[in-house]
C-alpha cells in the first residue's frame, strides 16, 4: 500500500496550493479529488473553457488557470475522480475509482473539501426545476448549459455573479428576488472599516450590480413569504414585497442564501467543532496554520469558514508551510519568514468578510420552515417531523436516525444537517452548540459492494 508524505483531499484553490508548494518544498504529495478534472467548484473545468465561455464566467474565473498549471507543473500526484469515503487509523484513506476500492498511507492530511450551499427549504423547493445557485454555475461551467428566464432567489454575492453572468450569456434572469433587508445593510455598516480595507471585492460587486441594472433585470428586495407554486414542476414564485403580494411566472428558480464548510470528513476524525453565530454555520476549531486538535490533520479553504477562492489559496500554502516544517523539509525561522507575506494577504482578503456576512444574511423563514415543508430530501422527513421528535425527548441531531432516518440517506445528513438542528435548538431551547450535528461515520460517501470486492490490494513501489 502507498504511502506519501502528505494526502491533500481536494483540489480547489487551497489543495491545488498547498499541493504545488509542499511539493516544492520536497515532500511527497498526492491529491485525491471526485471531480474528472482540478478547480473545484470555483475553477470547475476552467481548462477547457472556451474563450466565450471564459467571457461569461470573467476573470476571476479564468484566473483558476494559474493554479492548475501549477499544479500540473509539480509533479505531483492527482488522483482525478476518486471518492474518499473513509479516513482511519492514522491515516489510511479509502476511495473508490473507476468501479474499485483503493487505499493510500500518510501521517498527515490536508482537507481542503471547500464549502456546501446552505439549503433553502422552502414551499416547493423540491419541484424539479428547482435547484442551488451554484448548481446552475455546474451547468454553465461544465457543460455549457445557460438557463432561460430563470429567476434567482436568496441573498448573497453568488446571487449577483450568476445574475451577471447569465446578462453576459443573453439570457437575463427574468427577476431577482432577494431577502435582505434594508436593516440588515445599516447593520454591516459597523464593519465598514473592513470593506472599505477589502476595496476590491466592493467593486466587484458594484460592477456586477451595473451589469444587473443596465440590463434592467427586476430586482425585489427585502422579499418576504416566499413560496413555489406548481404541480410537478415549477410555474411561478409568489412573495411578498413592500406590503403586497406578487407572482412572477417561471420554470427554472435558482436558489441561494449562502454557502457553509463542508465539514463531514472534519468530523469523522473527530475534530473539535463550534458554532461561528456570524457565518451561521460550524466550523472547525484550528490554529493560524489550519492545524487541527487531531494530531495530522490540517484544513484549509472554505471548509475551515468561509473565506472565498483567494484566500482559500492564501491558507493552503500557510498549511504546506507548517506541514514541511513538521516534516524538517524547513526550519522554524524560514516557515515563519516564507508564512510573513501570505499571513498579510490572508488578512486583507479576509477584511470584508465580516460586512459581507452582516449585508446578507441567511433567510429565517428557510432557516425555521414550516411543519409541512421537507427539510431531509433523501428521507422525506419534514421540519413538523423534526418538532415532533423534540417533544418526544429528541435533543440532538444524531437522535433524529433513530426517530425518523433524518440524515441516514445518500447525502448523510450534508444538506439537512444545519436545519435539523437549527430546529432542535429552537424546540428544546438549546443553544446550537449544545444541540451539535451528526456523529458523521464511514463511508462519508455511498460505496459498493462490488466496488469494496475490486480492492486495489497491488503492492506498489512506493509502498512503506
Amino acid at each position: 500500500m502507498m504511502k506519501r508524505d502528505l494526502i491533500i483531499i481536494g483540489a480547489g484553490p487551497a489543495g491545488m496550493a498547498a499541493a504545488s508548494e509542499a511539493a516544492e518544498l520536497g515532500l511527497s504529495v498526492t491529491v485525491l479529488d471526485e471531480q474528472p478534472r482540478a478547480g473545484g467548484q470555483i475553477y470547475r473545468d476552467v481548462d477547457r473553457a472556451s474563450s466565450l465561455r471564459g467571457d461569461i464566467l470573467g476573470v476571476d474565473y479564468t484566473e483558476g488557470t494559474r493554479l492548475t498549471d501549477g499544479l500540473r507543473d509539480s509533479g505531483v500526484d492527482h488522483i482525478t475522480s476518486a471518492v474518499v469515503w473513509a479516513i482511519e487509523d492514522k491515516f489510511r484513506i479509502s476511495y473508490t475509482r473507476e468501479g474499485r476500492c483503493a487505499q493510500i498511507l500518510t501521517d498527515r492530511i490536508l482537507l481542503a473539501t471547500g464549502a456546501l450551499e446552505r439549503p433553502m427549504p422552502l414551499p416547493g423547493w423540491t419541484l424539479p426545476g428547482v435547484m442551488t445557485a451554484g448548481a446552475g454555475q455546474i451547468l454553465l461551467k461544465q457543460s455549457g448549459v445557460v438557463a432561460q428566464g430563470a429567476v434567482l432567489v436568496g441573498a448573497g454575492p453568488l446571487l449577483y455573479l450568476i445574475a451577471a453572468q447569465l446578462v453576459r450569456a443573453g439570457t437575463p434572469p427574468a427577476a431577482m428576488i432577494e431577502t435582505q433587508t434594508r436593516g440588515d445593510m445599516i447593520g454591516a455598516l459597523r464593519h465598514v472599516g473592513g470593506a472599505i480595507r477589502g476595496w476590491p471585492y466592493m467593486v466587484k460587486g458594484l460592477k456586477m450590480l451595473a451589469e444587473i441594472k443596465r440590463a434592467k433585470v427586476p430586482r425585489y428586495t427585502g422579499a418576504t413569504e416566499i413560496s413555489i407554486e406548481g404541480e410537478g414542476k415549477p410555474e411561478a414564485v409568489t412573495f411578498t414585497h413592500k406590503g403586497g403580494r406578487q407572482r412572477i411566472a417561471c420554470k427554472t428558480i435558482f436558489l441561494h442564501h449562502g454557502v457553509v464548510p463542508n465539514t463531514q470528513a472534519a468530523r469523522s476524525l473527530g475534530i473539535s467543532h463550534h458554532w461561528n453565530a456570524a457565518q451561521g454555520s460550524f466550523v472547525p476549531e484550528l490554529d493560524d496554520w489550519g492545524q487541527s486538535d487531531v494530531s495530522g490533520v490540517f484544513i484549509a479553504g472554505d471548509g475551515a469558514g468561509i473565506g472565498g477562492a483567494v484566500a482559500a489559496e492564501h491558507a493552503g500554502r500557510l498549511a504546506a508551510l507548517k506541514i514541511a516544517e513538521d516534516t524538517e523539509r524547513l526550519s522554524a525561522q524560514d516557515c515563519n519568514r516564507m508564512a510573513a507575506p501570505l499571513r498579510r494577504a490572508l488578512a486583507r482578503d479576509l477584511a470584508a468578510r465580516p460586512f459581507l456576512d452582516a449585508a446578507y444574511p441567511p433567510y429565517g423563514a428557510a432557516l425555521h420552515p414550516a411543519d409541512s415543508i421537507v427539510i431531509c430530501r433523501c428521507e422525506e422527513v419534514t421540519a413538523g417531523d423534526i418538532r415532533g421528535y423534540a417533544k418526544l425527548g429528541c435533543l440532538g441531531p444524531n437522535q433524529t436516525k433513530a426517530f425518523g432516518r433524518a440524515g441516514m440517506g445518500p447525502c448523510q445528513g450534508r444538506y439537512c444537517g444545519l436545519t435539523v438542528t437549527a430546529l432542535l435548538a429552537d424546540a428544546n431551547g438549546q443553544s446550537l452548540d449544545e444541540t451539535g450535528y451528526y456523529r458523521i461515520r464511514p463511508p462519508l460517501k455511498p460505496v459498493t459492494l462490488g466496488e469494496l470486492a475490486a480492492m486495489d490490494e497491488t503492492p506498489q513501489d512506493a509502498a512503506e
